[in-house]
């Protein structure tokens, strides 16, 4: 069986981006699929995926499949015999943003391999054997345009792809899912240009599509069910071509990031960069004023030492 709750949609949405074909749907049905178990590595999931879908009524043209990064990760055999999770972090780390003693150890939170600040790198202990941990796939985005490709080859069905994992927010409690990996959906709305209900122009405005579905897909799958994989229907206008842009273009660059660290080590980073510049000034300054006063006395002491030694031969003719 598969469980399913739909959402009513504005019948006016707006295209998603320029030539994105326009939807008449006012109902979208999200459905979480049943029957794929327990996927282990070197499984097909195109197969495993195809097969829960006919079961249940079939792909249809403008499905969104929602995959739960989990399965992805355990197909392609990312999972690493660990006895320390915390050295798996280590490896998985390229910058750490910020760590967070407390009672039950440390949170790190960190920018992975694959780009995305996340608490842990995305290295998941759960749902997984004793003494192993399971790594994000190596290329989400590709990974789901195998998927999807597969799956359009399979079924007929012009569908899109969704990587979903769970993640914290910044400045919000709990958790969501959000899409890491995405093929042939476009992922953002853009609606910068437009008009809102007032007249008013948009000049910031872009949904996040590919996040709202993964949030979506995850209300339908749940963490414990044994349904890794959802889909939407009725939201064909934001599927397109494989080769749309993936949720690594969510990312936002490191240039327009305001938040790169925590607060504790942005301060700490601040007065180590400060104590570094005034350390290296005063040394710069002392030299300076060292390699003067040094000159000054030189130049005094040769004076004297000239002196001294005029006296002297002046005293030694004298006596001659």
């Amino acid at each position: 069986m598969s469980t399913a709750f739909a959402a009513p949609v504005r019948p006016d949405a707006h295209p998603v981006s320029s030539g994105a074909p326009a939807s008449d749907a006012a109902t979208i049905v999200v459905r979480a699929l049943a029957g794929i178990g327990e996927v282990r590595p070197g499984d097909d999931l195109v197969d495993l995926i195809a097969g829960a879908a006919a079961d249940a009524g079939g792909l249809h043209d403008g499905d969104i499949v929602v995959v739960t990064s989990k399965i992805v990760s355990k197909a392609e055999g990312r999972i690493v015999h660990a006895a320390d999770r915390e050295q798996a972090i280590t490896d998985e780390t390229v910058r750490v943003v910020a760590t967070r003693a407390h009672p039950g150890g440390i949170t790190r939170i960190v920018e992975n391999r694959q780009g995305m600040v996340a608490a842990a790198a995305g290295v998941d202990a759960s749902n997984t054997p004793d003494g192993t941990v399971l790594l994000l796939p190596v290329d989400p985005d590709a990974s789901a345009r195998a998927i999807a490709a597969g799956l359009r080859a399979r079924t007929g069905a012009r569908v899109g792809v969704l990587l979903s994992d769970t993640l914290g927010r910044p400045w919000r409690e709990g958790q969501t899912d959000v899409a890491i990996g995405a093929a042939g959906v476009h992922v953002v709305d853009d609606l910068r240009g437009g008009t809102d209900a007032a007249g008013r122009t948009l000049t910031v405005t872009m949904a996040c599509l590919a996040d709202e579905l993964a949030g979506a897909g995850d209300l339908v799958k749940g963490k414990a069910s044994g349904c890794p994989v959802a889909v939407v229907s009725g939201l064909g206008r934001a599927v397109g071509e494989l080769d749309l842009p993936g949720a690594a273009s969510i990312v936002r660059p490191s240039d327009r990031d305001l938040f790169r660290l925590g607060t504790d080590e942005a301060v700490e980073l601040g007065r180590r960069d400060g104590h570094d510049a005034g350390f290296a000034r005063g040394r710069a300054v002392g030299h300076a004023e060292g390699f003067a006063s040094g000159y000054a006395e030189g130049v005094a002491a040769a004076r004297a030492e000239a002196l001294a030694a005029r006296a002297r031969l002046e005293v030694e003719g004298a006596s001659c």
